[in-house]
């Protein structure tokens, strides 16, 4: 366990060959902060190096799997900030995070055990396998807050769901909860809430028990199509994400969050 002592905000558990992380900032909604995507960035790479871990299981402290970014913070820093100072300084640390992630061979099981909205259901949605509580919603609602989604949803949701639902769900920035979600193929089981974590387990525990090669190496197949819409979509909607934070209907949503009403966009 010494190769995870730095981890603050992912509480990260092992036994009998599973390791079980949690994003663990209750206190916040699990709000994905500078610090959490680091580590969710580095926590693959050493997981890929663990012998002892023969699968992964992911969720949420609390009532939330992760809220995603921090809207309440946007309105006290100008959109050029943002790359310079802001809670996602380095513009290229969710892509990796990403990619870091399909390159694991080890199967990754998320217990989306609250509601997941946006880089945080990217993540939730590029795990190999999720179990979804019936009252938690998933969604990428960047346009609500005049940005682009450009993080990742604009690659996992058309896979998942078809070019023409995947954009009606990105472009009305739409929360979906879990019964929806298993109708439509966005995740692969829903239970009541109370049960998601321990079927999570069961499964993991089903992989990691499994022909680990196969497995492994099954996935590896099936995530170069992940990878490759990742080269072809990703950097284009992270560049047109960052241009949006500059524009002015950003500040204003931003503000608007902040101040509990309903944003006057201006269309600039």
């Amino acid at each position: 366990m010494e190769r995870y002592a730095q981890y603050e905000h992912l509480k990260v558990e092992i036994a009998d060959r599973i390791a079980t992380l949690t994003l663990n900032r209750p206190e916040s909604r699990n709000a994905l902060n500078r610090k959490l995507i680091h580590e969710l960035r580095s926590i693959w790479l050493d997981l890929a190096e663990d012998h002892d871990v023969n699968a992964v299981v992911l969720t949420g402290a609390g009532d939330y799997f992760s809220v995603g970014g921090d809207v309440k913070h946007m309105s006290d820093r100008p959109g050029g900030d943002f790359l310079a100072k802001g809670e996602i300084a380095d513009p290229s640390a969710s892509r990796r995070l990403l990619v870091n992630m399909l390159e694991l061979d080890k199967p990754v099981v998320c217990a989306i055990n609250g509601d997941a909205v946006g880089l945080a259901a990217t993540v939730a949605l590029l795990s190999d396998i999720t179990v979804m509580a019936d009252t938690a919603r998933v969604g990428d609602p960047h346009v609500r807050v005049g940005l682009v989604a450009g993080d990742g949803g604009a690659v996992v949701w058309p896979l998942l769901l078809g070019i023409s639902r995947a954009k009606e769900m990105l472009m009305r920035g739409l929360l979906i909860k879990g019964p929806e979600a298993e109708r439509i193929g966005l995740v692969n089981h829903v239970v009541p809430r109370d049960q998601v974590l321990t079927l999570a387990q069961e499964i993991a525990r089903e992989l990691a028990d499994g022909a680990t090669w196969a497995i492994r190496w099954t996935k590896l197949s099936v995530n170069k199509i992940l990878k490759d819409r990742m080269n072809l979509v990703y950097d284009a909607s992270n560049a047109l994400e960052k241009l949006t934070l500059k524009m002015e209907d950003h500040q204003e949503a931003a503000r608007a969050f902040k101040e509990k009403r309903k944003p006057a966009f201006k269309g600039y």
